[in-house]
């Protein structure tokens, strides 16, 4: 990774009530000096086995979902032991308790989250409809991400990322990209989130977003020049192209039979260098190297194949010159014993 600034998000209960969650309806109805508790899990957590007593499970600084499930049971349990569950249960690290579909929590859930800090929300949405909205607005927050110096493109359906020093014609190759009908994700800076299964998604920072600086031009807007089509907002990082001088004294794979690695918030993705050099058409070749690499993983190598090509056909000239010695040698011994 080239001089990232990797960071690592913290999302606190009290961003549960970001306007990004507005349709989840989430109310504070206890807890309001437990808001900077720190949410550490990106995935919620129903705890229907803390309710049965077992709270061995229970993630600290996880958000708790509370649904109808879980007060059905307790209804079922005297109650001195729902209140001991209860109590059990608010004493661990909670992020928040949230209760959904429109549930009353009760005023004992209610006086142990108020006398403890935890943040209690209800809401009247489903809880499957909640568990789902607050998974995806915490993968979001919580993803550790880096700002990379480079462009981001759509080639051919493949997130493809070009690197290379300053001025070695990223934006220029970019726009060239553009315009041959590929889309642009980030120009300069971009930013990128690893998400669960090593999913690595792009995107553009801020004010800059969808802008593009050209030398001798300065800055242009590329959905004002080229339509809101030749933009995305986001997009997958799966290939990277390493731009590189001509005249550098980096070591390039001709064949392209060695495969490199670009480490990207600990996740290897698929690199290779191309040498910049004036008069070369750089947009057509990273568009060649990304279609190539998307045949490759279709499982056609053109380099491999050709190189098993070679190794059959020396092979085969290899035996054929030992059965050529062979017969050689075996007419010379029979004309020694006719001569005996």
């Amino acid at each position: 990774m080239r001089d990232p600034a990797e960071t690592k998000p913290s999302v606190r209960a009290g961003d549960l009530r970001s306007p990004l969650l507005a349709s989840l309806g989430l109310q504070l109805v206890a807890g309001h000096n437990g808001l900077e508790r720190p949410v550490d899990w990106p995935r919620v957590q129903k705890p229907g086995l803390a309710m049965a007593g077992f709270m061995g499970y229970v993630k600290p600084n996880r958000v708790q979902i509370l649904g109808q499930s879980e007060f059905d049971f307790l209804k079922t349990l005297p109650v001195s032991t729902a209140r001991a569950r209860l109590d059990a249960f608010t004493a661990l690290s909670l992020a928040c308790v949230v209760v959904t579909k429109g549930i009353e929590p009760g005023s004992i859930l209610t006086s142990f989250c108020r006398r403890r800090g935890i943040p209690l929300f209800v809401t009247s949405r489903m809880t499957s409809i909640v568990i789902e909205g607050l998974t995806a607005f915490l993968e979001e927050s919580l993803a550790p991400r880096a700002t990379l110096h480079g462009t981001l493109l759509e080639v051919g359906g493949l997130g493809t990322l070009l690197l290379g020093d300053s001025g070695v014609g990223k934006s220029e190759c970019a726009l060239s990209l553009v315009q041959r009908g590929h889309r642009l994700v980030a120009d300069d800076l971009v930013v990128v989130q690893r998400f669960p299964n090593d999913v690595l998604i792009g995107s553009s920072s801020g004010l800059i977003r969808h802008h593009m600086e050209l030398r001798g031009l300065g800055i242009v807007n590329v959905p004002m020049l080229f339509g809101v089509a030749a933009v995305l907002e986001r997009h997958t990082v799966e290939f990277v192209i390493q731009l590189t001088d001509w005249n550098s004294q980096e070591k390039i794979d001709r064949l392209g039979l060695d495969e490199e690695f670009e480490d990207i918030l600990g996740v290897a993705v698929p690199r290779v260098r191309m040498p910049v050099a004036t008069g070369r058409d750089v947009a057509l070749l990273v568009e060649i190297a990304a279609r190539n690499h998307l045949l490759k993983r279709r499982g056609f190598n053109a380099a491999r194949e050709i190189a098993a090509k070679v190794h059959d056909e020396i092979a085969r000239k290899s035996a054929s010159d030992r059965f050529t010695v062979g017969r050689r040698t075996r007419r010379k011994l029979s004309a020694r014993e006719r001569t005996r």
